[in-house]
C-alpha cells in the first residue's frame, strides 16, 4: 500500500524511486513490530531482569524505526535529514540485532527480532546509498 500511495503524491519531489522508500518504509514498520513484540515477550520470560538491556534496546529500536518510517513517508525530509535518520535507524537496528543474537539460542523472539532488524538495517543502507546515487 504505501509504493501505490508514494506515487499518487500530487508533488513529485525528486530523489530516490518511490519504490526503494516503500521498501525502507515496510522495512522500519515490520522491524518496529517485531521489536515491540521481543520486548514484550522478554519481560515475560522467568527471568525479565536479566534481558533488562535487551527490552531497553528492543524499545529504542522500535521507536527509532517508527520515526524513520513516518518521515520517509512524508517525503519531506532534505538529503542531511534523511541520512541522519537512516543511520540513527540503521546503527539502532545492528545493535538491537548484536543484543537479541545474544539470546537467540535461548528465546525465539530474539531470533526473530535479531532477523527483522538485520534486515531493517540492511533496507536503510541501501536507501542511503540510493540517497547519494540520486543526488537528492
Amino acid at each position: 500500500m504505501t509504493l501505490p500511495l508514494l506515487e499518487s503524491h500530487p508533488e513529485h519531489l525528486g530523489g530516490p524511486d518511490p519504490a526503494a522508500i516503500a521498501n525502507c518504509v515496510g522495512e522500519c514498520l515490520a522491524c518496529a513490530s517485531a521489536c515491540t513484540v521481543c520486548a514484550d515477550a522478554c519481560l515475560s520470560e522467568r527471568d525479565p531482569a536479566s534481558m533488562v538491556h535487551c527490552i531497553r534496546t528492543d524499545l529504542d529500536c522500535a521507536d527509532l524505526c517508527t520515526a524513520t518510517a513516518r518521515v520517509l513517508s512524508r517525503r519531506s525530509g532534505t538529503k542531511t535529514v534523511l541520512d541522519a535518520l537512516l543511520r540513527a535507524c540503521e546503527q539502532a537496528c545492528r545493535a538491537c540485532a548484536d543484543e537479541c543474537g545474544r539470546h537467540a539460542a535461548q528465546h525465539r523472539h530474539c531470533a526473530l527480532c535479531e532477523e527483522a532488524c538485520r534486515s531493517c538495517s540492511d533496507a536503510c543502507q541501501q536507501l542511503r546509498d540510493h540517497l547519494v546515487g540520486a543526488g537528492e
